[in-house]
């Protein structure tokens, strides 16, 4: 995507209806993916001193506490985009120290903070499943570059295009309308993150298989996890006559396992990048961000 592109098969409106009203809970496929995302820090040397989780609610609140644990002398923030969320945040993680030690997190472990951060002033930056449902997310990518540090780190996860391949595969034979929006390919990611200004973007993927019991479980597993936001989705609401068509196709056209279980794919994307010193190009007239020209002043001289 070019600078003034956004998701060509996402509904601005139909997200931000979601966001507003999604369940404050962490589905658990989010806690599995960050528990992966989690193993992925061994090999970041950094220790950040200053750390935010962005949509800690819907990303993970176990795997918070988990930040906690490997960073407990660091401050993290909770960063939640919607004021239900944030209330519920607020309660979840607003634990005093006393508390934190019930939970199993050491005396050390600093309190969350629940104001913004500076901008210039996290060493990393935390973001579970969260991209995939932004409507901009070049100006998503932007805002974190933003609040990063010189030589600070984003982390991030989000679902990639083969994600319930064999659900939208369904709805195009049966001449149906997108069952989902169009998912952002992983070397785009990639490509997004050095225009919003990262550097040494990394990326990776796998795909995992759940299964499921019968048909209304996979549904109930899809609602937990979000909306079908594409545009021409249908525009309506449906009747218990297409819940029993839609289950019986389900439980006809989707592929089975071994063990007869209803399968469904899902492509997680994982990603870091560096904040990089910034760079002025030399020219007639330049201009330069106050941020950028600390930055630059306080670089070694070579």
């Amino acid at each position: 995507m070019t600078s003034n592109q956004k998701p060509p098969t996402l509904d601005p409106l139909a997200v931000a209806r979601w966001q507003r009203r999604a369940p404050a809970v962490t589905p658990w496929l989010h806690e599995e993916v960050a528990r992966r995302m989690l193993d992925r820090l061994q090999w970041i040397k950094l220790e950040p001193a200053l750390w935010a989780h962005w949509c800690a609610v819907r990303g993970g609140l176990a795997a918070h506490g988990e930040l906690r644990r490997r960073y407990p002398r660091a401050f993290g923030f909770v960063m939640e985009t919607e004021p239900g969320q944030a209330l519920h945040a607020r309660r979840a993680l607003g634990a005093s120290w006393w508390q934190q030690v019930l939970q199993g997190l050491p005396w050390t472990a600093r309190a969350a903070r629940f104001e913004a951060p500076e901008a210039g002033s996290l060493n990393m930056l935390w973001a579970n499943m969260a991209l995939h449902e932004s409507a901009d997310p070049l100006a998503l990518l932007s805002r974190w570059h933003r609040l990063l540090a010189v030589d600070g780190f984003v982390m991030f996860s989000c679902l990639g295009p083969d994600t319930a391949r064999e659900l939208r595969g369904m709805y195009q034979a049966l001449g149906w309308p997108a069952a989902g929006h169009q998912l952002t390919d992983m070397h785009d990611w990639g490509d997004m993150l050095v225009q919003t200004g990262f550097a040494e973007p990394v990326m990776d993927m796998e795909r995992i298989t759940l299964t499921y019991d019968s048909p209304a479980r996979l549904l109930q597993e899809l609602r937990e996890l979000g909306r079908n936001f594409h545009p021409e989705r249908f525009g309506a609401l449906r009747g218990r006559r297409w819940r029993t068509l839609l289950e019986q196709q389900l439980s006809e056209r989707l592929p089975r396992g071994p063990d007869g279980r209803l399968q469904l794919t899902f492509e997680l994307i994982y990603g870091h990048a560096l904040k990089a010193r910034p760079k002025v190009k030399v020219s007639a007239l330049s201009a330069v961000s106050v941020q950028d020209m600390r930055s630059m002043l306080q670089q070694p001289r070579t």
